[in-house]
């Protein structure tokens, strides 16, 4: 039963990141009408830096990817970590809001690598 909640879950953080990503590409999601200026001040400063929302949205298309495949979940979660690492921080800061989601997505991130710590353990070993 566990392995189930866990493949459904990672498969629902995959997709939502691989939606996410494509968005930054094909902008066909319209942005929400309560956006705080703080967030659109943020986001036009990395639209000025021409090569950074490509770059987030590969990662997040690539993550969300693996996230979804069991044998590279815990890669997937390695690649996802610093877009969801921005997500927290821009949450508790300046979009308090959203934080709920972010949470949510943030423990369902960590579930995954406490899961498969065994993997992550080699990197860290002498």
């Amino acid at each position: 039963m566990r392995k189930k909640i866990l493949f459904v879950l990672s498969l629902l953080f995959g997709l939502l990141f691989i939606n996410a990503g494509l968005n930054v590409f094909f902008n066909y999601m319209p942005p929400p009408a309560d956006i705080p200026v703080d967030v659109v001040q943020m986001f036009a400063g990395m639209m000025q830096v021409g090569w950074l929302m490509p770059l987030v949205g590969a990662v997040q298309v690539l993550g969300g990817v693996l996230f979804i495949i069991p044998r590279f979940r815990a890669l997937g979660a390695v690649i996802i970590s610093p877009v969801m690492a921005g997500i927290m921080l821009t949450h508790l800061t300046i979009a308090p809001n959203g934080l709920p989601v972010a949470l949510a997505l943030f423990v369902i991130l960590i579930w995954l690598i406490v899961e498969n710590k065994e993997k992550y353990l080699p990197m860290i070993r002498k």
